[in-house]
């Protein structure tokens, strides 16, 4: 999503949709957890948060936050996380991306540390024309392609 802003005084960061499949076995609570920290420290804004389960026969259910003993229970602190930004299509296509037998967050989030930046790149006149988010194991693997073909070089000597 493009950075939006409000009435020429205030920025606001990129908005990111990110799609979480967890298996259905083996929640910890952990990723919940994490989120809670970076909403409670104004890393990001969360706009939206759904937790959705494909069953083993292929059906979806949107899962409420508050059911303690439900997959979605570790989000329960999110309860109310819902703007309308997410719709019955944003679902829809999600469900069809994941497998039989897993659970997922949906969560839509605006990228709050980077307003003040935003900020300043408008009050210079620059706008943002591109835009892309390089998943962490494509930039892990890259790195590790790198180190081994600097390790298999001979270094030069000085």
């Amino acid at each position: 999503m493009p950075v939006t802003t409000t009435p020429e005084t205030e920025a606001h960061g990129p908005v990111d949709f990110v799609l979480l499949e967890f298996p259905m076995t083996g929640l910890t609570g952990r990723a919940s957890e994490e989120l809670v920290k970076l909403v409670e420290q104004g890393v990001i804004r969360l706009f939206d948060l759904l937790v959705v389960m494909k069953n083993e026969d292929g059906t979806v259910e949107v899962l409420e936050l508050t059911d303690p003993g439900g997959p979605a229970a570790g989000f329960s602190y999110f309860e109310g996380a819902q703007t309308g930004l997410l719709g019955d299509d944003d679902i829809a296509e999600a469900s069809a991306a994941l497998l039989p037998g897993t659970v997922a967050a949906l969560i839509v989030y605006e990228n709050t540390w980077a307003a003040p930046f935003v900020a300043a790149v408008r009050e210079s006149g620059g706008e943002l024309v591109g835009s892309t988010r390089i998943p962490a194991p494509d930039v892990m693997e890259a790195l590790d392609a790198l180190e081994a073909r600097d390790a298999a070089t001979p270094a030069a000597d000085a």
